[in-house]
């Protein structure tokens, strides 16, 4: 059973019983979630606990067959196939998704990787897009690289143009999967910053990790997937020194001692 973590702030997230069926097997059994608004989470689990798989329904880029998804409390997300795009606007203006592996589109550069949303889902013009990519770009400190293509930045570059992109349309709520699978230990540490630095600007993070280390040092709260529910949830702090379900005392028992130095 989960344990809510009771903060009195606005919920950015709630995801109520979700249920998930793939090939005759259940990969969500009912997870439950609430993320307050402007903090961030680590959704931890074994590989195959589900983590993607729920945070891809929040995304409505998978369809789930029971429970809903709520977010900001304006935008619902019911069972059944996923909405065509078109339907989808007010969920995107509120949501923003990083891909594991970046998913940029390799024949654009950068910048235009970053205006392509706003300019075709917001119908902003080409110099207001760029303005906007601009100004993400020096924030996240990639905006030497504006003009590069993706196979010309580095990894670490690749996953800090993928959060500008998320963030071009503005979300509040930003789902990120696997942030660090990729980076080095520097790498991470300026990961943590900037990611600090955007959940103090007011917005909501749901990240999923293997890292216990980068989970400690950047999540407010961790929540713990096991046979597709969430079977714990409280302050890093706690959970991941004096875990209470045995999941939980499996996963970090389980995690090499080099990632935990």
């Amino acid at each position: 059973m989960s344990t809510a973590v009771n903060t009195g702030t606005p919920l950015a997230l709630t995801v109520d019983g979700l249920r998930t069926i793939r090939e005759g097997r259940e990969v969500l059994t009912g997870a439950t979630l609430s993320v307050p608004k402007g903090q961030i989470w680590a959704l931890m689990g074994i590989s195959g606990a589900g983590k993607s798989t729920l945070l891809r329904s929040v995304a409505a880029l998978e369809a789930f067959n029971d429970g809903r998804i709520v977010v900001d409390g304006t935008v619902e997300l019911r069972p059944g196939p996923t909405p065509p795009e078109r339907a989808l606007r007010a969920l995107r203006s509120r949501v923003g998704f990083v891909f594991q592996q970046h998913a940029l589109f390799a024949h654009l550069s950068v910048l235009d990787n970053i205006t392509l949303a706003p300019m075709h889902t917001l119908r902003q013009s080409r110099r207001d897009a760029e303005s906007r990519a601009a100004t993400l770009l020096d924030q996240l400190g990639v905006s030497h690289r504006a003009h590069a293509l993706p196979g010309q930045i580095s990894g670490g570059e690749a996953q800090r143009v993928a959060i500008a992109r998320a963030l071009a349309l503005d979300p509040q709520v930003l789902l990120m999967d696997e942030p660090t699978a990729a980076l080095d230990p520097a790498r991470r540490s300026a990961m943590a910053e900037s990611l600090r630095t955007l959940a103090s600007e007011g917005r909501t993070l749901l990240i999923t990790t293997h890292d216990v280390d980068f989970a400690r040092s950047v999540s407010d709260c961790v929540a713990v997937l096991a046979h597709g529910a969430v079977v714990e949830t409280g302050a890093a702090s706690r959970v991941l020194t004096q875990p209470m379900h045995t999941a939980t005392q499996t996963l970090l028992a389980g995690t090499p001692p080099a990632s935990r130095s």
